[in-house]
């Protein structure tokens, strides 16, 4: 068996998406693979103490141990909250049936 395993680190922004693949030592977590990945030097917004991080789109520690073949998802914080977008949504959607014209 062998010592390393392969992993890939992925981040996205609005208009690019990074993916990087590594081979990293068996027992490194997620953090030391980030750090080993390089997504850090070319991306200083990223805080680990503060960025969610994920395995294969399910949230994870920075101190878990990746396993062969994993996806290291960092994640940015959102612009705007989901359920505040949808009651908008939804009271413009009202808002419009009410006054849907004058004929």
């Amino acid at each position: 068996m062998s010592d390393t395993i392969n992993i890939e680190v992925v981040y996205a922004l609005p208009h690019e998406q990074i993916l990087l693949k590594r081979k990293v030592p068996a027992g490194t977590t997620v953090a030391e693979a980030i750090h080993a990945s390089g997504v850090l030097a070319k991306h200083p917004e990223i805080d680990l103490a503060t960025n969610k991080l994920g395995i294969f789109g399910k949230l994870t520690k920075a101190d878990a141990v990746v396993r062969d073949k994993d996806r290291i998802e960092i994640y940015r914080p959102l612009i705007a909250d989901p359920k505040e977008v949808r009651r908008k949504r939804a009271e413009e959607g009202k808002a419009m049936k009410k006054g849907g014209g004058d004929a």
